[in-house]
């Protein structure tokens, strides 16, 4: 992260912060319309109450990605400078928090392969045998019934992607339909990375003392 860029961001925010500090004269206008807004006349104050609303969120999905809380918060900058130039390919498709989700994943995945040369490939139509054994289910019942603590340490055992989905899944609430186009997958794609990612959490948690 350049001085330049993270001195972008923190312009961008102190203009909004002060703007609002009083009162928040947005609060009833939806994310979609603060987006059209933004991107007609390129309004970086605007785009403040965006960063605002969002900046939690992306922050833990950044977290997810990083290997401490000064990375993460490099990353949420990096995201949301380029958010705020990406702007304008949102198209309404789909709800804005949903566009976000899928801009800060694929943001943190390229970021991962970029500086740790790794591939996260969709492999689920090519099962190894540990691969299939990892694949057998795993309920959701059976997650909850896990000690907190221990079930954190096993989080941070598994594969950085692993960890997102289960966390978008179980911790935000996502919807399998919301998975499949934020990480540009098929349902049965999606299905089985969560088999996956569950099946390596428990062997993850099993492991620990």
């Amino acid at each position: 992260m350049t001085f330049l860029r993270k001195l972008c961001l923190i312009i961008i925010s102190n203009q909004f912060k002060t703007k609002l500090e009083a009162n928040d004269p947005y609060k009833d206008i939806t994310d979609e319309e603060l987006v059209e807004k933004i991107a007609a006349k390129r309004d970086s104050m605007l785009f403040g109450v965006i960063y605002d609303r969002y900046a939690k969120m992306v922050y833990n999905k950044c977290f997810g990605f990083a290997k401490s809380q000064k990375e993460a918060e490099d990353l949420t900058q990096d995201v949301f400078l380029m958010v705020f130039v990406k702007l304008g390919s949102f198209k309404g498709k789909s709800k804005f928090s949903t566009w976000l989700y899928s801009f800060t994943y694929n943001f943190c995945v390229n970021y991962v392969n970029r500086d740790k040369s790794r591939k996260i490939s969709d492999r689920s139509n090519d099962l190894s045998d540990e691969e299939y054994s990892l694949s057998q289910e795993v309920t959701d019942e059976s997650l909850l019934e896990l000690q907190v603590e221990k079930l954190k340490q096993a989080m941070e055992m598994i594969p950085v992607e692993d960890k997102t989905i289960l966390l978008l899944k179980y911790q935000d609430g996502v919807s399998i339909k919301e998975l499949e186009t934020t990480m540009e997958l098929g349902n049965s794609a999606i299905k089985m990375r969560l088999k996956r990612a569950k099946a390596r959490v428990i062997e993850a948690y099993n492991s620990l003392p």
